[in-house]
């Protein structure tokens, strides 16, 4: 008499992370531009399934910030916020600092042995020029320093920060065509290698560097003149 509800529940999850995988692939990719609507029955249409399993991944993309349903019960993809970035970008600095500072004082030999793991992924991703698993590896790489440091509030804030960036992020690599520069690889290696010297203060300038530069270049791309010269 379980077996079958049990079955029906893992079906269920199964679809709706489907879903969830592929929504958040697109909007993450900027396939789905910030702003556009999300029919829920051109989607059912599309991947063959009930609007059940969509309504799931919806509530969870909505958790991430990636969907905002309006009051007339229809969903779109969530706008950036271009006028309070700065905020974001305060935020995201300060979080890169405190987290690779406290990983520097508290890092343990499994945490160095995590955090290289995380590297070595998202060095392949930049050499397979795949943005999303850049931008999934590099998530990793950064939340496996914030739980390093061995605050659970800096964590977690460290990691809504990294799930609210992602998109930026794919701006960042879409400016250099996805072909990340290695010197930006390389930055990460010397975090790491300051981290395990416990050389907080080295840890702290190198962090900030390297939130500096990923600031500089999405605020670079943001503000480029795309106007086209035309002779009328």
């Amino acid at each position: 008499m379980t077996s079958k509800p049990k079955t029906a529940e893992r079906k269920r999850g199964s679809g709706a992370q489907f879903v969830y995988s592929i929504l958040r692939d697109e909007i993450l990719d900027l396939t789905l531009l910030p702003g556009s609507p999300i029919d829920e029955i051109r989607l059912s249409e599309r991947l063959s399934m009930s609007r059940t399993p969509i309504r799931e991944a919806l509530v969870r993309l909505a958790s991430e910030g990636l969907v905002t349903t309006l009051p007339n019960r229809s969903t779109v993809v969530s706008n950036i916020d271009f006028m309070n970035l700065h905020t974001f970008f305060d935020a995201m600095t300060l979080m890169y600092r405190v987290t690779t500072r406290l990983a520097a004082q508290f890092h343990t030999p499994a945490d160095m042995a995590n955090i290289r793991a995380r590297q070595v992924e998202f060095a392949k991703a930049v050499s397979a020029q795949d943005a999303l698993s850049m931008i999934a590896t590099n998530r990793e790489f950064h939340a496996e320093i914030a739980r390093a440091g061995r605050n659970p509030y800096y964590e977690s804030l460290c990691l809504r920060l990294l799930d609210e960036g992602r998109r930026l992020l794919r701006m960042y690599y879409q400016s250099f065509d996805d072909q990340l520069p290695s010197e930006y690889v390389q930055e990460h290696e010397d975090l790491i290698a300051a981290i395990e010297a416990r050389d907080i203060a080295l840890a702290d300038s190198l962090a900030a560097t390297h939130a500096d530069q990923i600031v500089r270049q999405i605020q670079t791309l943001i503000s480029r003149d795309r106007r086209q010269h035309i002779d009328l």
